[in-house]
């Protein structure tokens, strides 16, 4: 098994959120910004990477994801906080 990543992406800084996981995570993000894949993300344009983790097995990856869609609003918040306080789109950091 390889690793795996959890990101969340948003519209603005305080916005909608979304939580997903993937193993290949520059080009999960570009299916996002692109619009390739119908869905949440696209209906509601979030397109700004502000924050990922990486897990070097892919299922203890999906089992944080799992955990992290059952948390609060506000947790979500605070994590994104706690390491981009500016809600910086990340996007760049994979190039």
């Amino acid at each position: 098994m390889s690793g795996g990543w959890i990101y969340i992406l948003t519209n603005r800084p305080n916005g909608t959120l979304y939580i997903g996981v993937t193993s290949d995570l520059p080009r999960r993000i570009w299916e996002h910004r692109e619009g390739v894949v119908d869905g949440f993300t696209k209906r509601h344009a979030l397109k700004r990477l502000v924050y990922f983790e990486h897990h070097d097995d892919i299922r203890d990856a999906i089992q944080r994801e799992k955990l992290m869609k059952h948390w609060s609003r506000s947790w979500k918040v605070q994590l994104i906080l706690r390491s981009n306080p500016d809600w910086t789109d990340l996007h760049d950091q994979l190039l």
